[in-house]
């Protein structure tokens, strides 16, 4: 029996109706978000200019996510990540402060991010100590390593420097018919590919094989040390891209930064249906989890709402999905 089919005949769900729960889930949330906020502030919240900004919020928190989906399909999670952004914004700033292009910037803010992600897959595979603690450790490690580069400053390249990646950014785009910034259709870009990577590629199958159960992975033939590695190196990979866009969208590299981004990019891949348990979750639902967790961001900001009060609600959201989850995990198991 192949893997693919193992994973299948392992999952208690009636696949189509399963499938349509965890696609609807992320859609209602999404519209109960607008629906919300265009009531409140109508003329604000549902404009062209609003939707730009939100559109442009979303691709940090949506590339992170991307890479995060992987791991936590995998059965692991990734706690360092908003502090691999700060030190990949870090880098970039100094690449771009050493009088190099803004291209060699972004190469060296990804490079920080994979070599992140490879200590991580690798500790968590050679090592056998818990993906929790490990990138907990890389949490502290990463920014520390930010601030000691910054030397607790921020890293302000001269603002010609900066070039394209400010634009890349912009939130009105030039040429004007793009609509939405470059950055914009880029994460949908990568989400495409990604998506089709996790559900169209023996890795991806792999992916979800280990997240399903990890032992019959590997009765199964499955590589899961080297699968496991890859995927946190991909997600590396994503919070060192979201570190050089975070550069452009600041023009500075900030050590402090990305404080807390992990809990809204988790956030955003467990309200698109995944299973903090590994083996459920997907592109599409991570894309809308992400873009309903800038809706609220923009939402409350128009409507006066206090920063705290919006962490507040993340944090509720996230016990919510995890808590559906598991009653549904519960379930199937009755």
């Amino acid at each position: 029996m192949t893997v693919a089919k193992r994973v299948e005949a392992n999952d208690p769900e009636t696949p189509w109706l399963g499938r349509i729960g965890r696609l609807a889930a992320p859609f209602i949330g999404l519209f109960l978000v607008l629906g919300i906020f265009v009531a409140i502030e109508p003329e604000a919240f549902a404009s062209a200019r609003n939707a730009q900004t939100i559109a442009v919020q979303t691709v940090v928190v949506g590339i992170g996510a991307i890479g995060m989906c992987f791991v936590i399909v995998s059965g692991g999670i990734d706690l360092s990540i908003g502090s691999v952004i700060a030190l990949a914004s870090v880098t970039g700033a100094l690449t771009l402060d050493a009088g190099h292009s803004p291209s060699s910037a972004l190469a060296v803010s990804a490079g920080t991010g994979v070599a992140c992600g490879l200590l991580n897959g690798g500790l968590v595979t050679s090592l056998r100590i818990p993906p929790f603690i490990v990138t907990l450790g890389m949490l502290g490690i990463a920014r520390g390593l930010a601030k000691l580069l910054s030397s607790n400053q921020r890293i302000a390249p001269p603002p010609e420097s900066v070039g394209w990646l400010e634009g890349f950014v912009d939130k009105t785009p030039e040429p004007s018919w793009l609509l939405v910034a470059p950055a914009v259709w880029s994460l949908l870009v990568i989400a495409v590919v990604a998506g089709l990577v996790l559900r169209r590629t023996p890795f991806g199958v792999h992916v979800v094989a280990i997240g399903s159960n990890e032992q019959t992975a590997r009765l199964c033939g499955v590589a899961v040390r080297r699968t496991k590695i890859v995927v946190y190196v991909l997600c590396g990979l994503g919070a060192g891209i979201a570190g050089a866009v975070t550069l452009g969208r600041l023009g500075v590299g900030d050590p402090t930064t990305a404080v807390g981004l992990e809990l809204q990019i988790i956030a955003a891949v467990v309200i698109g249906g995944a299973s903090l348990s590994g083996g459920e979750g997907g592109i599409l639902g991570t894309m809308i989890g992400a873009f309903m967790l800038s809706a609220l961001s923009a939402g409350c900001t128009l409507a006066g709402i206090d920063n705290s009060v919006q962490e507040i609600i993340i944090g509720g959201i996230i016990v919510a999905a995890v808590t559906i989850d598991g009653v549904r995990h519960r379930r199937n198991r009755a």
